[in-house]
């Protein structure tokens, strides 16, 4: 029997799925499709930005040289958040192509 993706239009709530305990482990990463806005703390966990950087060094200053390295498309200064890159399909950058699973969590 063949399994049935649902499609997940950024623009539509009524498309989104809302977590729970469990959902990954039959999940077709419809979510992973969609921009994910981090903080500058989650870059530092990632491993994108290093600590004393962030501490140190201006926030637009780390989306500068991010947006350069293409690791985030975009940087909101007035609320401080990042938005990741993806890959040109909308794949988020650390979803596995094969599994379409989390790489980092």
């Amino acid at each position: 029997m063949a399994k049935v993706f649902s499609l997940v239009d950024v623009n539509r709530l009524n498309t989104w799925t809302r977590y729970r305990a469990g959902l990954c482990a039959s999940c077709a990463a419809n979510c992973c499709t969609m921009p994910l806005e981090v903080q500058l703390s989650d870059l530092v966990r990632l491993g994108l930005v290093d600590a004393f950087e962030a501490e140190h060094e201006e926030p637009r200053l780390i989306a500068r040289r991010l947006l350069k390295a293409r690791v985030v498309d975009n940087f909101h200064h007035k609320s401080g958040l990042f938005t990741l890159a993806r890959r040109a399909n909308g794949d988020c950058q650390y979803l596995h192509p094969d599994t379409r699973l989390c790489t980092v969590y």
